[in-house]
Protein backbone atom coordinates (compact mmCIF):
# COMPACT_ATOMS: atom_id res chain seq x y z
CA UNK A 1 0.00 0.00 0.00
CA UNK A 2 3.09 2.50 0.64
CA UNK A 3 3.97 2.15 -2.83
CA UNK A 4 0.46 4.72 -3.34
CA UNK A 5 1.70 7.60 -1.37
CA UNK A 6 3.62 9.79 -3.84
CA UNK A 7 6.12 12.98 -3.10
CA UNK A 8 3.56 15.87 -3.10
CA UNK A 9 5.95 18.80 -2.51
CA UNK A 10 7.34 20.85 -4.59
CA UNK A 11 5.48 19.94 -8.02
CA UNK A 12 3.31 22.56 -10.59
CA UNK A 13 0.79 22.84 -9.94
CA UNK A 14 1.05 22.45 -6.62
CA UNK A 15 -0.55 19.52 -4.56
CA UNK A 16 -4.45 19.57 -4.21
CA UNK A 17 -6.52 18.83 -1.23
CA UNK A 18 -7.44 15.60 -3.05
CA UNK A 19 -4.02 14.63 -3.24
CA UNK A 20 -3.31 15.17 0.49
CA UNK A 21 -6.36 13.21 0.99
CA UNK A 22 -5.38 10.51 -1.15
CA UNK A 23 -2.40 9.97 0.37
CA UNK A 24 -3.50 10.56 3.85
CA UNK A 25 -5.96 7.37 3.76
CA UNK A 26 -3.03 5.13 2.17
CA UNK A 27 -1.42 6.34 5.38
CA UNK A 28 -4.27 5.19 7.82
CA UNK A 29 -5.04 1.74 5.91
CA UNK A 30 -1.41 0.87 5.95
CA UNK A 31 -0.72 1.72 9.76
CA UNK A 32 -4.37 0.05 10.69
CA UNK A 33 -4.08 -2.56 8.63
CA UNK A 34 -8.25 -1.76 7.30
CA UNK A 35 -9.08 -1.29 4.17
CA UNK A 36 -12.27 -0.62 4.97
CA UNK A 37 -12.75 -0.51 8.84
CA UNK A 38 -15.88 -2.05 10.13
CA UNK A 39 -18.61 0.32 11.47
CA UNK A 40 -17.03 0.34 15.20
CA UNK A 41 -13.57 1.64 13.84
CA UNK A 42 -15.39 4.01 10.77
CA UNK A 43 -15.73 7.18 13.20
CA UNK A 44 -12.17 6.73 14.42
CA UNK A 45 -10.80 5.77 10.97
CA UNK A 46 -12.31 8.89 9.16
CA UNK A 47 -11.09 11.34 12.27
CA UNK A 48 -7.35 9.90 11.65
CA UNK A 49 -7.46 10.43 7.84
CA UNK A 50 -8.59 14.34 8.47
CA UNK A 51 -5.91 15.16 10.93
CA UNK A 52 -3.10 13.26 9.21
CA UNK A 53 -4.25 15.36 5.92
CA UNK A 54 -4.46 18.55 7.88
CA UNK A 55 -0.90 18.03 9.60
CA UNK A 56 0.20 17.28 6.11
CA UNK A 57 -1.44 20.47 4.54
CA UNK A 58 0.70 22.20 7.20
CA UNK A 59 3.90 20.72 6.72
CA UNK A 60 4.02 21.60 2.60
CA UNK A 61 2.80 24.72 3.40
CA UNK A 62 5.86 25.40 5.56
CA UNK A 63 8.46 23.87 3.47
CA UNK A 64 11.03 25.77 1.68
CA UNK A 65 13.42 24.49 -1.13
CA UNK A 66 15.48 26.63 -3.85
CA UNK A 67 14.79 24.14 -6.20
CA UNK A 68 12.66 24.67 -9.10
CA UNK A 69 9.17 22.91 -9.02
CA UNK A 70 8.88 19.55 -10.40
CA UNK A 71 6.71 19.12 -13.66
CA UNK A 72 4.00 16.33 -12.88
CA UNK A 73 4.15 14.61 -16.25
CA UNK A 74 7.86 14.68 -16.49
CA UNK A 75 7.83 12.66 -12.82
CA UNK A 76 5.08 10.55 -14.21
CA UNK A 77 6.92 9.58 -17.65
CA UNK A 78 10.07 8.51 -15.13
CA UNK A 79 7.86 6.39 -13.20
CA UNK A 80 6.03 4.60 -15.92
CA UNK A 81 9.87 4.33 -17.25
CA UNK A 82 11.04 2.70 -14.25
CA UNK A 83 7.85 0.52 -13.78
CA UNK A 84 8.18 -0.99 -17.37
CA UNK A 85 11.94 -1.80 -17.28
CA UNK A 86 10.82 -3.38 -13.17
CA UNK A 87 7.73 -5.80 -14.70
CA UNK A 88 9.55 -6.35 -17.81
CA UNK A 89 12.27 -8.67 -16.23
Amino acid sequence: MCRNIKTLFNFEPPVTDEEIRAASLQFVRKVSGFNKPSKANETVFLAAIDQIAAVSRSLLRSLETTAPPRSREEEAAKARARAAQRFSR
